[in-house]
């Protein structure tokens, strides 16, 4: 089940996505992606979100009045690096383009409005990206364990981090407790 995260401000737009994932299949090269949305109109409760649950795919609207998609795309880099970034926008905007790209590293720019077949083989394919990846990452870490570049027990860590981002990092108090929650 791959796990999609929807952005925008406008209600419309989440219900417009969110109907296309349920009727048209999410493909590529013959796979069939089984997915599970979330959607919000809040930036900020997104960001609150992605803190908490691992996303494969983050589909964010580049103009909203809380906080750009560029900047809600960069937080969430920092937080989960391996979920693909995709911004959707009804303007060109080149200045915004250029950060999305160098500063959220997006990985595609999709246009309002938008083809249903063409956004459906972008997520597809996306997500097809991500997992081929994160396997070619698997087998790197496998080579450099075999090799004695890492540890067993770093590779456990990354493995565990690559499912579950941020569970590998522990938030110490000033007492020296750990912390649960960020707040």
């Amino acid at each position: 089940m791959s796990r999609i995260l929807l952005i925008d401000d406008e209600i419309g737009i989440l219900n417009a996505l969110q109907r296309l994932l349920r009727k048209v299949p999410c493909t590529h090269a013959g796979r069939v992606f089984d997915l599970e949305t979330e959607c919000f109109t809040s930036p900020s409760e997104a960001l609150r979100r992605i803190l908490h649950t691992p996303f494969d795919l983050i589909l964010s609207d580049y103009r909203m009045p809380e906080m750009d998609g560029v900047s809600l795309l960069v937080a969430a880099r920092d937080v989960q690096p391996d979920a693909m970034r995709l911004i959707l926008s009804g303007y060109a905007d080149l200045n915004g383009l250029q950060r999305a790209i160098n500063d959220a590293c997006i990985h595609r720019f999709i246009s309002k409005p938008w083809n249903d077949h063409e956004l459906m083989a972008t997520l597809g394919q996306s997500l097809a990206q991500r997992e081929l990846m994160l396997e070619n990452r698997r087998l790197a870490d496998l080579m450099r364990l075999d090799i004695g570049e890492i540890s067993a027990a770093e590779f456990e860590a990354r493995a565990l981090e690559s499912v579950e981002p941020g569970i590998t990092r522990v938030h110490w108090g000033p007492d020296g407790s750990v912390l649960l929650d960020d707040d």
